[in-house]
């Protein structure tokens, strides 16, 4: 074969194909159909050139023009940067914003359910008792609630929290393909817990003292965990009513968004340990006083609603859902 005469006879379908990928962003659909078929045919005109071994320089002008067709026919992953930031920008604050009624839903409820019980338990001395014996609960409310804070050191305290919040919010999205009932059990459970803890500490006078340890941590931490029961409860509703989807389908697509969810709120609960760790238990040991580290908690809880009602809103009005196969394309494709 003259590889000459080859590439004068395609040299024309060669410089078409550079001019496509050159104009791939506004291409047209019968362009697009055209760059892919050019493309096809330039991949076998490289494999008949480098079988041939005559010339190298061509192989290598057409493996460049090759790699940059299949490009913008398959479209060129972002970097590991762009893709984060566009999980943070659009992905996952879409979704908090897409399912809000959810959490907002599951907040409202387990707020009500820890008050309930706070109440039962500072407004009935039986019940009270029933907690413990009264040098325990002394011993609880006088020293143990406040050293939960300091007796370990603060980097470690704040990993250990972080991967107990991380696991009750997976716990509580994962749980959720069941129909949502284990969620309910998780959020209900975490609820009077806390309502134990309030109702206690308030029967012995000491509810300020309760509200200015939770508060500086507790409002990013609580929230983070309430989304991840309000997704949980998503999900399985999903299950039950998937409107005009098949089951499956509705399923896999709350479910890739709920493991996305997952992954923010991850990041989310690390930042509400970090508090935790190093404000409360810096406040609990002097070192900060209460109103500045509740300050730090009250901003926190902001810029987060902030994010979820103002990035989220934008990235779900312009049709962001959230679900992980819907990520764009960089250049289209056929």
């Amino acid at each position: 074969m003259d590889i000459d005469v080859f590439a004068a006879a395609h040299a024309r379908e060669w410089e078409r194909l550079d001019e496509l990928v050159r104009r791939r962003r506004s291409l047209d659909g019968e362009e697009i159909d055209e760059l892919v078929d050019l493309y096809q045919r330039v991949s076998t005109h490289l494999s008949v050139v480098r079988s041939s071994g005559q010339d190298p320089a061509l192989v290598g002008r057409l493996s460049a023009k090759v790699a940059r067709a299949r490009s913008a026919v398959t479209g060129a992953h972002a970097s590991a940067w762009k893709d984060a930031a566009g999980f943070f920008t659009r992905v996952f604050p879409a979704i908090l914003y897409r399912l809000r009624w959810w959490w907002i839903g599951t907040t409202a409820g387990a707020v009500a359910l820890a008050g309930a019980t706070a109440w039962w338990v500072a407004a009935n001395p039986d019940v009270l008792h029933a907690i413990g014996t009264p040098e325990t609960v002394s011993q609880y409310v006088e020293f143990e609630f406040a050293n939960y804070y300091v007796e370990n050191p603060r980097a470690s305290f704040s990993a250990q929290v972080w991967t107990n919040n991380a696991w009750v919010a997976a716990q509580a999205i994962i749980f959720g393909v069941f129909l949502g009932l284990p969620t309910l059990w998780v959020m209900g459970l975490n609820a009077v817990n806390v309502g134990l803890a309030a109702g206690v500490m308030t029967a012995y006078g000491k509810a300020d003292v309760f509200f200015g340890m939770i508060l500086p941590h507790g409002l990013l931490e609580l929230t983070a965990v309430f989304v991840a029961g309000g997704i949980g409860l998503k999900l399985g509703w999903t299950v039950i009513a998937p409107g005009d989807r098949t089951r499956l389908r509705a399923l896999g697509e709350e479910g890739r968004a709920a493991v996305a969810a997952a992954l923010g709120l991850a990041v989310v609960l690390f930042v509400s340990g970090l508090i935790e760790g190093l404000v409360t238990g810096n406040m609990v040991a002097g070192h900060i006083p209460v109103p500045v580290a509740l300050g730090i908690g009250v901003l926190a809880e902001a810029l987060f609603l902030l994010y979820v009602f103002t990035v989220g809103r934008k990235a779900a009005q312009e049709g962001e859902t959230g679900d992980i196969e819907n990520a764009p394309e960089a250049v289209p494709v056929a």
